[in-house]
């Protein structure tokens, strides 16, 4: 299960769209690593002028890893956190995300980072299970 919905916000979405808030409210409290990660980065990326800014750090445990993989792999969540923080998500494997500006999204750095070849170099034997 990706993410746990109050009783009070799964009685609401029966009749109605959740809004954006409602919806990142239920994320951050479902998946609060993942979250955390996103905001950080984000925050990071504000104060520089890079295209990007990255995550190299593995998850601290394999909970923290499953939020990762669980928010990411979502588009309704990635996209949410995306409006929310104003940025483009990319993500590599079990922990290498970065927040690009959303208008080098269509750049060269972008289209590196999210390349076939990024991805094959961004692997080794300790990430295969992960």
């Amino acid at each position: 299960m990706s993410l746990i919905v109050p009783a009070d916000l799964q009685a609401k979405v029966i009749s109605d769209e959740p809004t954006d808030e409602d919806f990142l409210a239920c994320v951050q409290d479902s998946l609060p690593y993942a979250y955390g990660l996103v905001a950080a980065l984000c925050e990071e990326l504000s104060h520089t002028d890079s295209e990007f800014v990255d995550n190299v750090v593995p998850p601290p445990d394999e909970q923290a890893r499953g939020q990762l993989l669980r928010a990411l792999a979502s588009d309704a969540i990635r996209g949410a956190l995306e409006r929310h923080f104003g940025v483009r998500l990319a993500f590599q494997n079990c922990h290498r995300l970065a927040t690009f500006r959303p208008d080098a999204a269509g750049g060269e750095t972008y289209a590196e980072f999210t390349s076939p070849r990024a991805q094959l170099l961004n692997q080794s034997p300790e990430l295969v299970d992960c």
